[in-house]
């Protein structure tokens, strides 16, 4: 298809209006469900010391003010949802759900990374031109169609999660061995109504492969209209599910309500009737059908930046292939590929610190530096031990200690398997710079994982 005719094509406005309100909606729970249960604090405030992601150090914690944070954070929800000054609101909570999620990669969920990515998406697209306060206030800005590609690449972007879930799901521990659903399975027996189900052997392998095939081919039956409701019931079913099995927060209803954009316009617009209705929102204004156009300025601006957005969605996830080494065991290139849920592991890491001046060692105390969650996860990933490791450089250099050394003893396991050392005892971490190159004192992985 001719990229210029695909580009000039249009459909009604009603999907993305619906996809930015319910989007809007979630996140405002998101955020209240953040605040209520004392995450702010626990996550954001206490810790005396937070890991940053490689190239934005700069972002720096706010302490107290992080409740402001999370305030215009959570407003800016109820404005992208009401679509209110939608441009201002979109920017408003990219802005200020990125910075908090860049303050601390200790919580990384890839829901949050899909969050960011969707509300990068929004900033560009005319999401308020219809069902919105925006358009109520002013009726010249209504338009009930708009590009095709707008409602498109959302689609684009939601199929690309599954998908690439899907493929990471084709690996030995997975399909053949089952695991990690060999070890969080089992103890579920107690749940009502599919608990008995968790006491065969077979379950875990049958779970394992239905994952796989779902996530691989669900977009696909959404895109087919004669399979989308069924598609939609199994999308219900599959969040509903790992939502009870695993209490992995909000991300099973945010993706469960981002599929709907895959239904039709028609269905949509019934919609938006609806609830207009419920909310008593501008039902009985009346609009002349318009089409919303993009400038040629804004098509040369905006084709670039989504192309190339897509582009890196596509790649980034393969970036593992240019490191050595298992990929679950090393964890580099790991994060911000939709590999979720593949890996149960369980490490214990110990530093020492060497004063080479006086020839003397002591063993630190993690729990004096760090909280329980951090030291879980940093326990098990190298680039938050090589953090970790030069925060306590920097912090005995401060204590009087010229030039200390640090080294680590690790052990972890993964999915299931006995522990084995993990990085090398005898390298000093405190001379080990961060960057994109292999780290190699990560010690082999004992083992075989074969697959994608």
């Amino acid at each position: 298809m001719n990229l210029s005719f695909y580009l000039n094509k249009t459909t009604k406005a009603a999907p993305l209006a619906v996809f930015r309100f319910l989007f809007g909606v979630m996140m405002f729970i998101s955020i209240i469900r953040f605040w209520y249960n004392g995450w702010i604090e626990t996550v954001y405030i206490q810790p005396k010391w937070f890991f940053t992601y490689y190239g934005f150090e700069f972002v720096k914690p706010l302490g107290s003010w992080t409740y402001l944070l999370f305030f215009i954070c959570g407003i800016s929800s109820i404005g992208l949802a009401v679509g209110y000054k939608y441009r201002i609101s979109i920017i408003t909570f990219f802005l200020s759900f990125t910075y908090i999620e860049l303050i601390d990669k200790t919580p990384y969920l890839n829901h949050y990374y899909f969050v960011s990515l969707v509300a990068f998406v929004l900033m560009f697209l005319p999401a308020n031109t219809t069902f919105s306060i925006d358009a109520y206030r002013k009726p010249n800005s209504y338009y009930d169609s708009i590009p095709k590609w707008c409602v498109d690449i959302l689609k684009v972007l939601i199929g690309i999660v599954y998908v690439y879930a899907g493929i990471a799901k084709l690996n030995s521990d997975w399909l053949l061995h089952a695991q990690p659903l060999k070890i969080w399975l089992p103890p579920k027996y107690d749940l009502p109504i599919i608990g008995w189900l968790f006491k065969y052997r077979i379950t875990p392998y049958v779970f394992s492969w239905l994952g796989m095939f779902y996530d691989l081919t669900i977009p696909f039956f959404l895109l087919y209209k004669p399979t989308r409701k069924f598609a939609f019931v199994a999308v219900v079913c599959f969040h509903m599910m790992t939502y009870q099995l695993f209490q992995i927060g909000m991300f099973p209803f945010i993706m469960t309500l981002a599929v709907l954009i895959y239904f039709s316009p028609t269905f949509h617009e019934k919609l938006v009737c609806k609830l207009r209705w419920l909310l008593a929102f501008n039902k009985n204004v009346k609009y002349l059908p318009k089409i919303y156009q993009f400038t040629g300025i804004q098509c040369q601006f905006l084709k670039p930046i989504l192309i190339g957005f897509l582009l890196l969605q596509l790649i980034l996830p393969w970036r593992y292939l240019l490191y050595p080494g298992e990929l679950f065991w090393t964890e580099e290139g790991y994060r911000f590929s939709w590999r979720v849920m593949l890996v149960e592991k369980a490490g214990y890491t110990t530093f020492t610190i060497v004063n080479p001046e006086k020839g003397t060692s002591f063993e630190v105390r993690n729990e004096d530096f760090l909280s329980a969650f951090q030291i879980k996860q940093m326990s098990i990933q190298p680039d938050f031990m090589l953090q970790y490791a030069h925060m306590l450089r920097d912090h005995y250099i401060e204590e009087g200690i010229e030039n200390p050394e640090v080294y680590a003893e690790s052990y972890v396991t993964l999915n299931g398997r006995i522990s084995q050392p993990f990085i090398d005892s005898s390298v000093d971490l405190a001379k080990e710079k961060e960057s994109f190159k292999p780290k190699k004192w990560i010690l082999p992985f004992n083992g075989t994982i074969k697959g994608l």
